[in-house]
């Protein structure tokens, strides 16, 4: 055989199983979407395959049952469409989801929708439930809360974030899975489809509703200072304490001030104790500067103290003053969680300077909107 012909003959072989190879390929993916979209598309319930799916974990290493005892819980999850929030208080992405979720919950409750907030602390106050019973009361939660300290519960969902929503179908199939904040419509959506799926299997009759829960959602801005930790644990890997004296695990470090301030680092003045993820301040008087980025500040402290907030070397003005701001530019922190210090309609970068009179004030975190 000529040669050339062989080339050929080879070279249209490979093709071929090539082509062959990506149809497989490109075929399976189409299936895989189909799978994880199943339950929107289907008619008849005969024809779901839940093959794809795992089941939820159970609830494991619980500290403490909010609204709800163990007997209670574990009789409410019968037969039930469950969503799983996995948040903490002091979280400001977990914040902004929960008027949707309670709203849910005002909306579905009776129509077989349980949620449960699985509630994983990042810091240690967060572990105290007369901090988490306090943070239920005042985002109005009335869906039960299980207090996962030892994240033994977070392990068993395989998660790494907050906040997290899982929800599983009336048999305990994991059917849906967001991470963050936004998706709101469509999870509502998968909420309503689960349901009418659970009325089916079950011969409930359900009230038939295809409007959406109807909330602004925050407009997050695309260039913003990320998330800066106080702590020398949480800060690991992470180049943001600007001062020249860094990180001191245990230590107690007299912090100067600053020549130069460079954006989206923290410089604290004073006497500062670092712990693993706080520092306390430990002299009489003591600040933080900061030059940002963003439309929102928050602070995540504890201990009782009286903050004043500067922005630009100037008394805060009252069009940036956050909800939590009182007298003007005066911050109160009377418990430990999130306090929203800067709230302003657009992003721009400013000098942020905290002055804190009186040691214990203790700081874990800045977040930004």
């Amino acid at each position: 055989m000529n040669s050339e012909i062989k080339a050929g003959l080879i070279l249209g072989v490979i093709i071929a199983a090539g082509l062959g190879i990506m149809g497989v390929f490109f075929s399976s993916l189409d299936q895989d979407v189909q799978s994880s979209t199943t339950f929107t598309e289907m008619d008849s319930l005969s024809k779901i395959d839940k093959s794809g799916f795992k089941k939820a974990p159970k609830l494991v290493g619980i500290a403490n049952y909010l609204n709800i005892t163990p007997e209670e819980l574990s009789k409410k999850m019968e037969d039930k469409v469950i969503l799983y929030d996995i948040w903490t208080y002091s979280c400001i992405n977990c914040i902004r989801t929960l008027p949707y979720i309670t709203a849910w919950d005002d909306k579905y409750s009776d129509e077989g929708l349980l949620i449960i907030g699985i509630h994983s602390p990042e810091f240690e106050f967060e572990k105290d439930p007369e901090n988490v019973k306090m943070a239920i009361e005042k985002h109005g939660i009335s869906y039960p809360v299980v207090m996962d300290n030892d994240m033994e519960t977070w392990k068993a969902f395989e998660n790494r974030y907050w906040p997290r929503k899982y929800i599983a179908d009336h048999e305990g199939y994991i059917r849906y899975d967001h991470i963050g904040e936004g998706g709101y419509q469509e999870s509502e959506k998968v909420i309503q489809k689960l349901l009418e799926e659970r009325s089916m299997a079950l011969g409930i009759q359900m009230a038939s509703t295809s409007s959406l829960v109807d909330i602004e959602e925050f407009q997050h801005t695309v260039f913003r200072t990320p998330e800066l930790y106080f702590g020398f644990k949480f800060a690991q890997n992470r180049n943001q304490l600007g001062s020249d004296e860094g990180f001191q695990p245990g230590s107690i470090v007299s912090y100067s001030e600053p020549e130069n301030i460079a954006l989206h680092k923290f410089y604290p003045i004073g006497n500062w104790k670092n712990y693993d993820d706080s520092m306390e301040l430990v002299s009489e008087v003591g600040s933080i500067k900061l030059l940002y980025n963003a439309k929102e500040v928050n602070i995540v402290t504890e201990n009782n103290a009286e903050l004043e907030i500067f922005l630009d070397g100037k008394p805060l003005p009252g069009e940036y003053a956050g909800k939590d701001i009182i007298n003007g530019n005066t911050l109160k922190v009377s418990e430990a969680g999130l306090y929203n210090i800067i709230n302003s309609d657009t992003s721009s970068s400013h000098v942020l300077e905290i002055n804190v009179q009186g040691p214990g004030f203790q700081i874990f975190t800045f977040t930004f909107g």
